[in-house]
């Protein structure tokens, strides 16, 4: 690239860096349909259509060391829109996986850290995890209809084990009721982990497919033990 007037070469580029990558990123037209979709579209510049034009291009050094690829919130609307049928998201998160794990965006990499240390990202302690089940539990039974409500903890042999987002044992428990009204209104044979419940996977956001191992594999530990087969991720 020219210090001078910040054009790029591209007969200096290796452009099967990327090559072998199986997201179809070689297809893109640049129709532009990705960047319409994006709720994160125009953020700091963001576009994932030039992403995935830099990634063509083979563009290691730019795409790695860009804020970009963290400014995706990986929901897919880019994917769903793509004539090409690229796969967008799963571009993004092979770049990530590129990065240096310390150079790593805090936020994300402190969350990735507190949920293979201690299972969630709050590192929110069992017992303290457990008494906001059950507080819950019984603010539900309080209601007309679910006067037997309980909130299943690890209970052994249930159909289904269900996962819990970081958030709703936090700032949005009353979003944790509506989930389990349903679960009591359709007599669902469900329970929470104790422990691992959280199911956001930062091993997928951060791109390190290791992680990601290593907190997909607790989870379906815990089910073993319980003897559960069958599993609701809400992530």
């Amino acid at each position: 690239m020219s210090d001078e007037n910040n054009i790029i070469d591209l007969d200096q580029i290796d452009h099967t860096v990327f090559s072998n990558w199986p997201f179809s990123q070689d297809f893109c037209i640049t129709c532009g349909l990705c960047a319409s979709a994006c709720p994160a579209s125009g953020i700091d510049g963001f576009d994932p259509r030039k992403l995935i034009r830099m990634v063509a291009l083979g563009l290691v050094d730019e795409v790695v060391e860009a804020r970009w690829p963290w400014i995706c919130t990986m929901c897919g609307k880019c994917e769903s829109v793509c004539p090409m049928e690229i796969d967008i998201a799963d571009v993004v998160r092979k770049v990530r996986s590129l990065r240096e794990r310390a150079a790593v965006p805090g936020i994300l990499h402190k969350g990735l850290e507190a949920a293979l240390e201690t299972g969630n990202n709050l590192r929110l302690p069992k017992d303290d995890y457990t008494f906001i089940i059950e507080d819950v539990a019984e603010e539900i039974a309080e209601e007309p209809g679910f006067e037997n409500f309980k909130a299943p903890i690890d209970k052994k042999g249930a159909r289904l084990l269900t996962t819990i987002h970081n958030k709703l044992v936090n700032t949005h428990t009353e979003d944790l009721k509506h989930w389990w009204k349903i679960f009591h209104v359709a007599g669902e044979d469900w329970t929470v982990p104790s422990e691992n419940w959280e199911g956001t996977s930062w091993g997928y956001f951060t791109g390190d497919d290791e992680a990601m191992k290593i907190m997909a594999g607790r989870i379906v530990e815990h089910m073993q033990k319980l003897e559960i087969d069958t599993l609701l991720w809400p992530e």
